[in-house]
């Protein structure tokens, strides 16, 4: 059994938001190193069987190369703070001047932060085909869904047309010496991508693509762009209530609610007006549902945290703040369970190995 045969894209993304929100909304290393735990626990059971996990390792050294850049140029370029490290000359520019320890914490804090959210998206590449997610867009956007699908998948196939036309021209004795002798690898693989360019415009054409879509009457167009323009709107205004004033904070998620209720009412009543058919639906099993509803649970547990109790989350080092981070319980425990996805998959691994015979 496959990754994309145990869970449906569509509960993986209920999953990623779910990691994403702790990601971008604190600081706390303590909350961070619980997301990093999690995510590698789901990696390493979607690991066991997916070719596409060699990718992680590459997305761990890339964030481990941001994050050993980030912690000296934030700590030898902001010299803020009450606890003096050591001191650089102040004749040296930018990182002339005290060289604090709130600093250094920021660059951590901060790159760990970035860290754990590449491990959390290259969890999720390893998780999700791309061209299956694609697929996914909804009816308003599905042109744009089919026009990034061809996109995505038209890079590894020019890759893969590179490596045979090469091949085939070294058993020929062809040997690249300069540009002159790139011609021959050049020109096959441009007629090659023009010739599945026409048959990709005549099958699409023969499928009828673009085709079943329902004008709008003037009148519902107006209603969609009222409907789009009101959505902006609130969602503006629930940024700043939130931003600048934080005794209304209730008011202003009321109203981020509400504009996004709007624009997604908008986008709703476009998309069922273009009809589309499915070659193949993937079915929906109780796997997908628990990890849909662990998802779910987490994002709006975690959503609740950031709205009633937002102290709990917050961690900055510079004064009047404590250097030292805390840790909630409560809050912890939420994280916890975007480790249940490894702990299903390896029991559903499992459960494949008995049931197959040897």
């Amino acid at each position: 059994m496959t990754t994309e045969e145990t869970f449906h894209p569509s509960a993986w993304l209920a999953w990623l938001a779910a990691a994403t929100l702790p990601a971008l909304s604190t600081r706390n290393p303590l909350y961070l190193s619980r997301v990093m735990i999690s995510v590698g626990i789901t990696y390493m059971a979607l690991g066991r069987r997916n070719p596409t996990a060699r990718s992680w390792s590459a997305f761990v050294r890339f964030g481990a190369f941001l994050w050993l850049l980030t912690i000296p140029f934030v700590t030898l370029t902001s010299h803020h703070g009450t606890i003096v490290l050591f001191r650089l000359p102040a004749s040296w520019p930018i990182i002339g001047g005290p060289i604090t320890l709130e600093a250094f914490l920021y660059g951590l804090t901060g790159g760990f932060a970035l860290i754990t959210l590449l491990l959390i998206f290259a969890t999720f590449n390893v998780a999700v085909d791309q061209a299956r997610l694609l697929r996914l867009t909804p009816g308003f956007l599905y042109q744009v869904g089919v026009v990034a699908g061809i996109a995505v998948a038209f890079v590894p196939t020019m890759v893969a047309t590179w490596q045979s036309i090469r091949e085939a021209q070294q058993v020929r004795g062809h040997k690249v010496r300069g540009i002159r002798d790139m011609l021959p690898l050049i020109l096959p693989l441009l007629v090659t991508a023009l010739e599945r360019a026409m048959q990709l415009a005549e099958s699409m054409e023969a499928r009828g693509f673009g085709g079943q879509v329902l004008v709008a009457t003037p009148r519902q167009r107006l209603a969609h762009q009222l409907a789009l323009l009101a959505g902006l709107g609130l969602l503006g205004l629930g940024l700043a209530v939130n931003g600048f004033l934080p005794a209304m904070r209730l008011a202003g998620t009321l109203q981020l609610g509400g504009g996004m209720a709007l624009m997604a009412w908008a986008f709703w009543d476009v998309g069922r007006r273009s009809k589309r058919t499915r070659y193949h639906r993937w079915p929906w099993t109780r796997l997908d549902s628990v990890l849909l509803l662990l998802g779910l649970a987490g994002a709006l547990g975690w959503v609740a945290i950031m709205i009633v109790r937002p102290q709990w989350l917050h961690y900055y080092p510079y004064a009047p703040y404590s250097p030292w981070p805390v840790f909630n319980p409560l809050a912890g425990g939420i994280l916890l369970l975007l480790a249940l996805p490894g702990a299903l998959l390896r029991q559903s691994y499992e459960e494949s190995e008995v049931a197959t015979p040897a």
